[in-house]
């Protein structure tokens, strides 16, 4: 989902909720600590030189159980940060503490809630590794299949 999506939608609601495509919510008295454009610049294992531009939104889950982040809320804080630090259209990464780590999602809308979309891991360089189709893991990985 694009940031001018994002915008879109945050003007019709009056509450923002994050689900996960698990179903669980990210509780709804969490905070935007970060709104940002992440630039990434590296080489692949086929030697090809790549770049990404995203825009970054990180949530974080206080103990502020007082506080709730309003839509209009969130929208300032994206038109502030698209004014100051000159923020371009782009697609939006959510980055999110889970129970051990930080994940990094994709972002979709439901026509109810932001959905945090699990991303994936890939070989860009398929033709260059030596990878076969046959090597490479399942699309969903289910318990007991040996990719998990």
């Amino acid at each position: 989902m694009k940031l001018s999506e994002v915008k879109q939608v945050l003007a019709q609601l009056e509450k923002v909720d994050f689900q996960l495509e698990e179903g669980s919510f990210v509780p709804e008295h969490f905070h935007v600590t970060e709104v940002g454009q992440v630039e990434k610049k590296y080489i692949d294992c086929g030697g090809v030189i790549r770049s990404e531009k995203k825009v970054s939104f990180q949530l974080w889950n206080a103990n502020d159980v007082e506080h709730r982040l309003k839509a209009g809320k969130l929208l300032n804080i994206i038109r502030l940060s698209e004014n100051k630090l000159g923020i371009e259209d782009g697609e939006v990464e959510v980055e999110f503490q889970g129970k051990t780590t930080i994940g990094k999602y994709n972002l979709s809308f439901n026509g109810q809630h932001f959905i945090l979309v699990n991303t994936l891991t890939a070989c860009l360089a398929e033709d260059a590794c030596g990878i076969q189709p046959e090597d490479l893991p399942p699309a969903t990985c289910a318990p007991g299949s040996g990719c998990c």
